[in-house]
């Protein structure tokens, strides 16, 4: 006698398909997993024995072989605790083995047959779908699957229930998808609004330019001077995420454990990791890899607060992704790869003590002290932020209020939104131009090219320095509805590499 059950394993962010065949024979009383399973696996022999006799089923006094297909997969968790139940309940009858074809299934079982939440369901979702297939997942995974049902994902708290609907006794309502209101918005409203942000003119144009066209954005001043709180304003002026590149961002999530919130899963993550982070906390990693915190800043905002207090290692390892958008974690039995596409913001003092240039407070740093704090960030690393922006010290009377209050978040979203949607239409952000499309995009007059063949010479700029003013550029066009390059938005993308325009080695302090 033999049943077959399909459901799905978790490989990274995607979710391979699992033929879970259940075969019953005669011979002594055993049951066998085989089909490369890890110890979470080989342990549900007990849970589905246990949850099958105290929901009153019989488990059957025979000979139980169970294979876990494709081999050569790794499996492992309990997720597949509860095709394992179903199969051994077609092949000794009590279900009719015909109801499981057109269904996957996944759940851990607790000894008396209730279904426990699993991680990364949302994929699994969408690869059943892929399928033909429909899916029954664990009551408490609902509101994380009905963001991407489609009236093809079934939910269920317990194993009584899943057979009820097997056997027609008591069909399954399918899970259904929440409509798009006005929680998004109130969702974005939420978010720490720019308007609270007094003075810091530059600082806020930056941040502006930074989320119209994508790009990585380092602060630095004296400690107390809004740095934090600029970056953490980014996230209320970017644009909501579109379906497709939302799923992404879900899916990883979902993968890593996170709970999805369904009234604001369309806004682009933020992550702040702590200095103390180490390399397989930001790139991921583990014996089972799982995504870290530039996965889940994918399609949003990693910010890396004190950024020379991290480890130069630790940092190195962000150049790779910061360029191609992935990360591939390489592991003896498997190599699993994470999307990474994110945008970095950082903050730095100048020094130490953190008042090198400060206008009324004397810097104690030595001349080695500060040359040993600024050399933990490379240059290759250095280079790969579009805009370099002093935030400086502000009077007692800006801070006071007494001057009038900045725009809001939602007037500056709104030029944002427009100058995204001029580079939609070229396919991409500008943070993403290369090659032709970058030529293309960024044609310039024989005066604009002298002015940045000067540039280039005079600051010791790199060929990937040069490329970024070019998009910063770009960008300055598009927040004015420009098609073409003029000579202040490159003399104002010059203006945001702060670091470049430098006296001495390592000096903070513009000339």
């Amino acid at each position: 006698m033999l049943a077959i059950v399909h459901s799905r394993a978790s490989i990274g962010v995607s979710a391979p398909d699992v033929t879970v065949e259940v075969h019953l024979s005669g011979g002594l009383p055993a049951l066998s997993i085989v089909g490369l399973p890890e110890t979470g696996v080989r342990e549900s022999k007990d849970r589905v024995r246990s949850a099958l006799l105290n929901a009153g089923f019989e488990f059957p006094a025979r000979r139980i072989t169970i294979n876990l297909a494709p081999a050569d997969l790794p499996k492992e968790g309990g997720r597949f605790d509860l095709p394992i139940a179903l199969g051994i309940l077609a092949a000794s009858g009590q279900i009719p083995a015909e109801s499981l074809k057109g269904l996957e299934f996944m759940g851990e079982l607790s000894l008396d047959g209730a279904l426990r939440p699993l991680k990364g369901v949302l994929p699994a979702v969408l690869a059943a779908r892929e399928a033909g297939r429909s899916l029954l997942i664990p009551q408490d995974n609902t509101e994380e699957a009905a963001l991407a049902s489609n009236n093809d994902v079934l939910a269920a708290s317990h194993i009584l229930t899943v057979c009820e609907h097997l056997t027609g006794k008591a069909k399954l309502v399918p899970v259904a998808r929440p409509e798009a209101t006005a929680g998004q918005s109130s969702s974005m409203n939420a978010l720490a609004d720019l308007s609270d942000v007094r003075g810091q003119q530059v600082p806020r144009r930056a941040l502006e330019v930074a989320a119209a066209g994508g790009h990585n954005l380092l602060f630095f001043g004296p400690p107390g001077t809004g740095k934090s709180m600029l970056a953490s304003r980014l996230p209320g002026i970017l644009p909501a995420l579109d379906d497709a590149a939302a799923m992404e961002v879900a899916s990883v999530h979902s993968v890593a454990g996170h709970p999805l919130k369904p009234g604001g899963w369309r806004q682009p993550p933020f992550r702040s990791p702590h200095h103390t982070a180490s390399a397989v906390a930001l790139v991921g990693g583990g014996s089972s890899p799982r995504p870290g915190e530039i996965s889940l800043a994918h399609r949003g905002v990693l910010f890396l607060d004190e950024l020379p207090e991290f480890e130069r290692r630790v940092l190195e390892v962000l150049r790779e992704p910061m360029e191609s958008g992935e990360i591939a974690i390489s592991r003896a039995a498997r190599q699993v790869t994470f999307p990474a596409k994110f945008q970095v913001v950082a903050a730095m003092n100048p020094c130490p003590c953190g008042y090198s240039g400060h206008p009324n407070i004397e810097c104690r740093c030595s001349p080695a002290q500060v040359m040993r704090y600024r050399s933990k960030i490379s240059g290759p690393l250095l280079d790969r932020f579009d805009l370099h922006v002093e935030v400086p010290v502000q009077a007692g009377d800006v801070l006071l209020g007494r001057s009038e209050p900045g725009e809001s978040s939602a007037v500056v979203r709104a030029r944002v939104l427009n100058a995204r949607a001029r580079q939609t239409e070229r396919g991409c952000l500008n943070a993403s131009l290369a090659g032709k499309g970058l030529d293309e995009a960024c044609r310039l007059d024989a005066g604009s090219e002298k002015l940045l063949a000067s540039a280039m010479e005079r600051l010791g700029l790199s060929a990937r320095a040069l490329h970024r003013i070019l998009r910063v550029a770009r960008t300055l066009a598009d927040l004015e509805g420009q098609d073409n390059l003029a000579r202040h938005h490159l003399m104002e993308a010059l203006g945001y590499r702060q670091l470049d325009r430098q006296e001495g080695q390592g000096s903070l302090i513009s000339a």
